[in-house]
């Protein structure tokens, strides 16, 4: 003899076997892709800072600008008394980049004077002193 089967017992439990699992594998993936993923921090140039670049003074040697900076980033291509610092940081995907410029010009292979390009960031303050 054949039991009684009220259709709407067995569509139920047949509905949940289909839908559950799209629905665990929506879940699944939208965890997956929603933001979750590791961004490396780009950091590139000379870290310049605001302590080290206001300690340049007129006067100093290129020994000692090297010693307080580093070395340039960008060799001497046509201009042998101009070292360039570049630094630029990108930590966090929707934060702008931190990036500063330093410029050292040296006269008589000692410096003349210092310019600060457009930074985006928190720029290093540039003051100079001159040395007697």
């Amino acid at each position: 003899m054949i039991p009684d089967v009220n259709p709407q017992q067995t569509l139920m439990p047949n509905l949940l076997r289909r839908v559950l699992p799209t629905l665990l594998l929506c879940a699944v993936t939208g965890l997956g892709t929603s933001g979750c993923i590791y961004r490396m921090a780009i950091q590139q140039g000379n870290y310049l800072d605001a302590a080290q670049v206001a300690q340049l003074e007129a006067g100093m040697t290129r020994s000692q600008v090297a010693f307080l900076l580093g070395t340039p980033m960008i060799p001497s291509g046509f201009d042998n008394d101009r070292w360039d610092y570049f630094y630029y940081l990108k930590d966090r995907r929707n934060h702008p980049a931190d990036e500063r410029r330093v410029t050292v010009y040296f006269k008589d292979d000692k410096v003349d004077h210092v310019t600060q390009g457009p930074d985006k960031g928190e720029a290093p303050h540039i003051g100079l002193r001159n040395r007697s």
